[in-house]
């Protein structure tokens, strides 16, 4: 049987400035004894390239936040996930609640992003989450399928996933 591999992942979030991207990584690199979980930093795209010049000779991952569902075109302001393979990002956060909730994204969406990520190599990171309101009514476990049925529905090749389960009532509530 194969040991499932520890991985934490950081979401920065809209988060960070150059100054506090080289101070953390500094930090964190300092650190690094070739971790023994899989470290994985996911800073905003604007500080995707520095985060991967800093990390290059480490164990430390460089994931994105979020990409689009298709390979190029006239999509303003998304990010393919070919140029974020190409400049070295490894994962992808795909899914996030926040995602969901402020970009109206669908668990179709999910999917085709899914697998336009798979198709050029990155790890994705399937975010699925259940809201206070729905585990109070009881039905975080049909919401939780739901979101992972639909994300995963028609795709081929997933031997690299990842599902992160974050309950939405959970994130920043000290809950």
């Amino acid at each position: 049987a194969q040991m499932r591999q520890l991985l934490v992942v950081g979401n920065w979030k809209m988060n960070g400035s150059r100054s506090s991207v080289q101070a953390l990584l500094t930090d964190l690199l300092r650190a690094d004894q070739s971790f023994r979980p899989q470290v994985v930093v996911c800073p905003t795209y604007v500080h995707l390239a520095q985060a991967l010049e800093l990390c290059a000779e480490s164990s430390i991952a460089v994931g994105a936040q979020d990409c689009s569902h298709m390979q190029s075109g006239a999509y303003t302001g998304d990010i393919a996930p070919g140029m974020l393979a190409e400049m070295g990002c490894r994962w992808v956060i795909l899914g996030h609640s926040e995602r969901r909730q402020y970009h109206g994204e669908s668990d179709a969406l999910v999917a085709a992003k899914l697998a336009a990520a798979v198709d050029v190599g990155l790890s994705p990171i399937v975010c699925v989450g259940e809201t206070r309101e729905q585990r109070e009514a009881g039905s975080a476990d049909a919401v939780v399928s739901a979101q992972l049925d639909g994300a995963l529905k028609g795709q081929a090749n997933l031997h690299s996933l990842v599902v992160a389960y974050e309950p939405v009532w959970a994130i920043g509530t000290g809950l």
